[in-house]
């Protein structure tokens, strides 16, 4: 068989990379064709079409500027998969992108899978409609996800969470402190995000706690599609460390972390690092956001908790000070650290085991072997 796989972004990146190496251990006979990133790259052992730096642009503002590489992407994709006809497209996230692909691989005959949901229970609800009329199996990583999709007749899979499957497949190092010439001074980690403008909006403010916090030492978690020189442009000279590829060790050993809403804040969950959720953007986007969007947390493990678990720091609330108020509590407030430890118990309850992508593989192999 052959499997078309797309991920638009970062944590995309990760999901396709281990579905990969799941769907090889299911299906020995399996090719690949990737748009993503360099972990699918590594487990498709082949350089994707479009590489995720050349797509994940965020918020309403940012979209509008770059409509013009989206349709060039989109065309390079629709005409790659008329040429190469794969057995099953299969859609990770990134569904402004990805329901347009499906729209044209459903018209071309090819099963379309979408393995984790595209948030449209946060806005825009009825996309619900056209993925039911476009995806022929949807895989949920959400476990409130099932009833949403419930609710509109469609029935959908369940399969766990992936990050559980990438963080229990992480050999954590035990040298890292060493590795990366740090020192005992309790480590607050700093993840601006992956995506340019969440780094240029979010890395400063981040940058000024350095002031604040004099027994401590700050690490960066850099993204993999930018380079060191791009973040001391923000740090300047200042003794802020920054770590590539070692996301998982930085939280390991940290006491405390300042994560950009999305995927990692469900990384720093299960890992149990107490963390402060910040989010600031392009003002337009932020405030045709809060009219569209229709949840009451930005962060995941206050949405799968249903309850406030950690502290969000959203646009105005997102400053330097604001910030470091919430670090000092996590840091200094022994009741208050341990009632964020004990919400991520409840977060470990609701996300249920590993193996997100052994599943997903053999329920893709399955259906495509009964059609």
């Amino acid at each position: 068989m052959t499997y078309y796989l797309i991920a638009g972004e970062t944590s995309g990146d990760l999901h396709g990379a281990n579905l990969i190496k799941a769907l090889r251990n299911e299906d020995p006979n399996a090719t690949f064709r990737i748009v993503g990133g360099d972990e699918m790259a590594k487990s498709a052992q082949q350089q994707p079409l479009i590489h995720t730096s050349e797509m994940a642009f965020m918020g309403f503002v940012e979209v509008l500027k770059n409509l013009g590489k989206i349709r060039k992407n989109l065309n390079i994709v629709k005409e790659d998969l008329r040429i190469n006809k794969p057995d099953t497209l299969i859609l990770i996230d990134f569904p402004g992108f990805n329901l347009k692909v499906a729209d044209f691989a459903k018209k071309m005959g090819i099963k379309v899978c979408y393995y984790i949901s595209p948030k449209i229970w946060a806005w825009n609800q009825g996309r619900v409609h056209k993925i039911k009329k476009l995806v022929d199996h949807m895989f949920c990583i959400l476990p409130f996800e099932v009833d949403f999709y419930k609710q509109y007749g469609y029935e959908v899979d369940y399969i766990g969470n992936p990050l559980l499957d990438a963080i229990s497949q992480y050999n954590l190092n035990p040298n890292f402190k060493a590795d990366n010439t740090l020192n005992e001074r309790p480590i607050i980690a700093l993840l601006p995000g992956s995506r340019k403008m969440e780094i240029d909006i979010l890395l400063p403010e981040m940058v000024d706690l350095y002031y604040l916090f004099p027994a401590h030492q700050f690490v960066v978690a850099g993204a993999p599609n930018f380079d060191e020189a791009y973040y001391r442009r923000y740090i300047g000279d200042l003794p802020i460390s920054i770590v590539f590829n070692q996301t998982y060790d930085l939280l390991k050993n940290a006491q405390a972390a300042v994560v950009t809403s999305g995927t990692a804040t469900l990384e720093a969950g299960i890992l149990r690092v107490p963390q402060v959720v910040v989010y600031k953007a392009n003002r337009i986007s932020i405030w045709i956001a809060r009219m569209v969007i229709k949840v009451r947390f930005i962060s995941l493990v206050n949405l799968i908790n249903d309850f406030l678990s950690v502290r969000e720091l959203i646009q105005e609330d997102c400053n330097s000070r604001t910030i470091a108020d919430e670090l000092s509590d996590l840091i200094t407030n022994k009741e208050y650290r341990e009632s964020v430890l004990e919400n991520y118990d409840t977060l470990a309850e609701k996300l249920g085991e590993a193996g997100a992508s052994e599943k997903a593989a053999k329920l893709i192999v399955k259906y495509l072997g009964n059609t």
